[in-house]
């Protein structure tokens, strides 16, 4: 198959790591972050011009405000969209393609580590799920609005993962602990704790770790305090109404 990625920025990039395996051009605009994949990337097509896009599975990744920008000539084999909050309604009118997919990566994607959400056309279901797995782990929704929700949970949250653990890092420094081993620490304790809730529901991960009277109850007792969990929750419905909003 022959993919079509139009822009490399941050996200773009970030998912060129796993999909190098396959045939792929990449389209990209901005001269520096072009010279930058070519001496990166030097098996890969770098060019400033999208090429016709008949018979070729485009993976769109620009930013939502540039799409009504967009001038592309020819017939996808399917478009597979990144755009937050663009109805493949709306992709209909700029791109024409056999299939439509939306897809709602993460920038774990670098290491090939992202929870990609995925909805669409369910006759292009198991490419769009072959292709996206390169980057990580797809998953597959019912509907668009199921995407727009996991917006927050698998795209956005990983900002807020990373304000926690700046957050628990500065705790530790504050108590007295080198900075630098606080992060060595935490990045370990992400990947861990990750694998752990794969399989474990995190009530009874939570209860696994919590002893009578411990250490861990009491910082919980304080969490409860300080209503972070009531805050993530918002955070989350601010998100998805924020994702509805940019249609």
């Amino acid at each position: 198959m022959k993919l079509l990625l139009i822009g490399a920025g941050n996200m773009g990039f970030a998912m060129l790591k796993g999909l190098q395996k396959y045939n792929i051009t990449v389209v990209e605009k901005n001269v520096d972050r072009a010279n930058k994949l070519k001496t990166i990337y030097k098996n890969i097509k770098i060019t400033n011009k999208i090429p016709d896009i008949n018979d070729k599975i485009v993976i769109l990744a620009i930013k939502p405000q540039s799409l009504n920008s967009l001038k592309v000539e020819g017939k996808a084999e399917a478009l597979i969209s990144i755009l937050a909050g663009t109805t493949i309604e709306k992709l209909k009118n700029i791109v024409n393609a056999k299939y439509y997919i939306r897809a709602m990566p993460n920038v774990a994607a670098l290491n090939q580590k992202s929870v990609t959400s995925v909805v669409g056309d369910i006759e292009f279901k198991d490419k769009a799920l072959e292709i996206l797995s390169s980057i990580g782990k797809a998953i597959w929704l019912n509907s668009q609005k199921e995407l727009d929700i996991a917006t927050g949970l698998a795209a956005s949250s990983p900002a807020w993962l990373a304000m926690i653990a700046e957050a628990l890092a500065d705790g530790a420094v504050n108590l007295g602990l080198p900075r630098d081993k606080a992060y060595e620490y935490l990045g370990g304790l992400f990947e861990g704790v990750g694998s752990v809730l794969e399989d474990t529901h995190p009530a009874l991960f939570k209860d696994m770790v919590t002893s009578p009277g411990g250490t861990t109850i009491a910082g919980v007792k304080v969490l409860e305090e300080k209503s972070v969990r009531s805050s993530f929750i918002e955070a989350m419905s601010s998100c998805y109404e924020r994702a509805k909003n940019l249609n």
